[in-house]
């Protein structure tokens, strides 16, 4: 997988010291003083006539997939959120639930300007509730179903906590491994893309392990996922 093109060796930003101008021009502009730039290990340097032209980062259909499809499965995972102030029996989950709020909020501000940039569409939890959005909302792992979700608003007190942070840890699982099918599928290799997909995963890791710590607390056997038999009298 290409890695993005970003970085340009010091030989060839040497380069513009010898240019009278480095601007405007459609094809690069030729060399005016003689400049060698160094070959790999054991190879003789090559002697530049042209500056050398960086090409623009490539952008993939499956690098505009994942954009459009990770805003909706964060905006489930704010619809899941907005359930925990009225429901919750603890102090710790409202304010972890705050947390993912505020990260995944600013993540889909973030994708949303992506694809604007690119002038693309955007997809959005609401606009993808039916006909091709529902398939892409069903494909996408970690989503909870709707019967899930009414489950989830019926509950209270710890039965919800339980089930809040058992759902949100399958929800953000599912987001890691729709980081890891980019990585290792086609992904681009335009940087700014780069830099929030390893934002996503990282969010989404931390979160993770904060779910494990807050079962323990809470003593019910839970443990990501899956749910344990124990009533649970954890601290706050």
């Amino acid at each position: 997988m290409p890695r993005p093109a970003y970085l340009v060796p010091v030989g060839a930003v040497l380069i513009c010291l010898g240019l009278s101008a480095c601007s405007g021009a459609e094809d690069p502009p030729a060399v005016t003083h003689r400049v060698i730039q160094g070959g790999a290990p054991g190879e003789p340097g090559e002697v530049l006539t042209q500056v050398p032209t960086i090409p623009d980062p490539e952008i993939t259909a499956e690098d505009v997939a994942f954009v459009r499809h990770m805003i909706v499965h964060h905006g489930q995972a704010l619809q899941m959120t907005e359930l925990v102030d009225e429901r919750s029996g603890r102090e710790d989950v409202p304010l972890f639930a705050e947390r993912i709020r505020l990260s995944q909020e600013d993540e889909i501000r973030l994708m949303e300007e992506w694809l604007q940039t690119h002038r693309l569409a955007v997809l959005r939890i609401d606009e993808a509730g039916g006909g091709h959005g529902a398939h892409v909302v069903g494909e996408m792992p970690g989503m909870i179903s709707e019967e899930q979700l009414a489950e989830l608003a019926a509950a209270d007190g710890e039965d919800f906590d339980r089930l809040f942070l058992r759902l949100m840890y399958a929800h953000h699982d599912g987001a890691v491994t729709m980081v890891e099918d980019l990585q290792q599928g086609d992904q681009g290799t335009d940087p700014v893309l780069w830099n929030l997909v390893v934002d996503i995963d990282s969010d989404q890791r931390i979160e993770m392990d904060r779910i494990l710590q807050m079962q323990e607390q809470m003593g019910t056997g839970d443990r990501g996922a899956t749910e344990g038999s124990g009533g649970g009298s954890g601290s706050d």
